[in-house]
């Protein structure tokens, strides 16, 4: 009997890369196929460590492309799918609301649409891996749940619930077997370095400046990128069908304590004068739309299927600092696109 196909979208990414790997080495028993179209944030040096991996196969795809997916999804068995491919920067959501239209709208909804034609979803399951930031702004008090009414305020997180909607729409007009995650902000390895935590590091490494927007008072709910991955593992094989999950740290920091934060570990490990690199902090023109503060309730999924974060964030933060540090190659490449060459030459044709 052949293994079940199991595949992964996005996972070339950076949530995406840990969970095709824990997938890989968890269940040899299942073949994970990653389908990724390789944008700029998806980098397969994340996942050199399992490449070679008899259960493992990378497909490059662009997900808009309902006709492709849907040949691939009849070539053979598609068991499951785990949905993590998405524009997911709000800062270029705001300047290109069409491609986060196009990928995380249209691009759901043709894996959609393959699944519930081609796929055994008898044996298995559509995940879908979402946002927190579909439910709008918290104030100073309160946190999101899995029942809080939807309130998108950038184009990103509309797009975001719009593919909610729709995997919702298609479990109850097709009975299609779903499940959905929404998730706080994630740090850990292999981010690609648009976003605050490898930002911050890259430019105090190299002594740029360290924009923060407004007054750095926003709030966000910070959570280890293994215990996502661990928590996405329980929610594909334990979760209920048609349920949603809200996935969180109960960590929440203020952005500018956070890169206060930084700055006095990076002056630490890189033996600079105490201070030195907080003298790098820029306040810049708040971002538009810019939610005040997201907390999540991750007491369902704790209560349903025993999860919980396992890394305390003071461990999580420093294992995190101390990978940026130690890997300045990953970080030269993923920002100067040399890794497109070694893309091609552990996949080209010739």
């Amino acid at each position: 009997m052949s293994a079940k196909n199991i595949i992964i979208t996005g996972g070339a990414g950076f949530i995406g890369s840990h969970v095709v790997k824990r997938f890989v080495k968890n269940y040899p028993d299942l073949h994970i196929i990653n389908m990724d179209s390789l944008t700029y944030a998806g980098n397969l040096e994340n996942l050199t460590e399992i490449e070679l991996a008899p259960n493992y196969e990378f497909i490059r795809m662009d997900i808009t492309d309902s006709h492709a997916v849907n040949a691939f999804f009849s070539s053979r068995p598609i068991h499951g799918v785990i949905h993590l491919a998405a524009e997911s920067h709000v800062d270029r959501s705001i300047v290109n609301p069409i491609e986060f239209v196009m990928t995380n709208v249209v691009g759901t909804v043709v894996l959609l649409n393959a699944y519930k034609t081609f796929g055994h979803t008898d044996q298995g399951r559509f995940y879908h891996v979402s946002t927190d930031e579909v439910y709008g702004t918290l104030g100073d008090e309160g946190k999101f749940t899995e029942q809080t009414p939807y309130q998108p305020n950038s184009p990103y997180s509309a797009s975001k619930a719009s593919s909610d909607h729709f995997v919702r729409a298609y479990y109850e007009t097709y009975h299609l077997p779903i499940v959905i995650s929404n998730c706080s902000n994630n740090y850990g390895s292999h981010q690609f370095p648009e976003k605050l935590l490898p930002l911050m590091i890259h430019n105090i490494k190299n002594k740029n400046p360290l924009p923060v927007y407004g007054k750095g008072e926003n709030v966000r709910d910070w959570l280890w990128v293994e215990d996502h991955a661990r928590a996405i593992e329980k929610i594909y094989f334990e979760g209920k069908v048609g349920e949603t999950y809200t996935i969180g740290g109960n960590n929440e920091w203020k952005n500018i304590d956070l890169v206060y934060k930084l700055c006095e570990i990076m002056d630490r490990k890189l033996h600079r004068d105490l201070g030195e690199s907080c003298k790098l902090i820029t306040f810049v023109t708040d971002r538009k739309g810019h939610d005040f503060r997201y907390a999540i309730d991750a007491s369902k999924l704790e209560k349903e299927l025993g999860w919980k974060p396992s890394v305390a964030f003071d461990q999580g933060f420093e294992k995190t600092i101390d990978w940026y540090i130690e890997n300045k190659n990953w970080l030269d490449h993923v920002t100067s696109g040399s890794y497109t060459a070694y893309y091609e030459s552990m996949y080209s044709k010739g």
